[in-house]
């Protein structure tokens, strides 16, 4: 146990860890990437791909923002969701992607979705090696 003090002063005991808080942090490295190559280099089009990918997921975004480093270059985003987070960077000239999409909950379990739309940005992507790690959080 730990002891805090409320903002009234009050000293409250308070557990190291949280309550049940199913979360889940899928991690994703894409290579050989054969997607549409729009979705490696078009700032526009990866952020649309990705809120609506979230959105069909059942997740709920709160913000985003990418960025193209132009020309043939990368993009770098992050949709900020109510769960938590997706964030996706494209090395075009590796036809290399990294996902990372987190979600957490108190009140119920987001895991399922956020399998839904990790599987869908794979399927956009279409990597030939996908190296993937699940972390169960909580």
């Amino acid at each position: 146990m730990k002891t805090n003090a409320s903002p009234n002063g009050a000293v409250a005991e308070r557990q190291l860890r949280p309550a049940r808080l199913p979360g889940l942090h899928l991690i994703g490295d894409f290579y050989g990437c054969r997607c549409d190559y729009r979705h490696m280099i078009d700032r526009e089009a990866i952020e649309a791909l990705c809120l609506r990918l979230v959105k069909e997921a059942g997740l709920t975004p709160v913000g985003s923002l990418f960025h193209g480093f132009g020309g043939d270059g990368g993009v770098t985003g992050m949709v900020v969701l109510a769960e938590s987070h997706l964030s996706l960077h494209t090395w075009p000239e590796e036809c290399y992607v990294t996902v990372d999409v987190y979600v957490c909950n108190y009140t119920c379990d987001n895991r399922a979705k956020a399998r839904k739309l990790f599987d869908a940005l794979a399927a956009a992507f279409k990597p030939a090696d996908p190296h993937v790690v699940s972390v169960d959080r909580a």
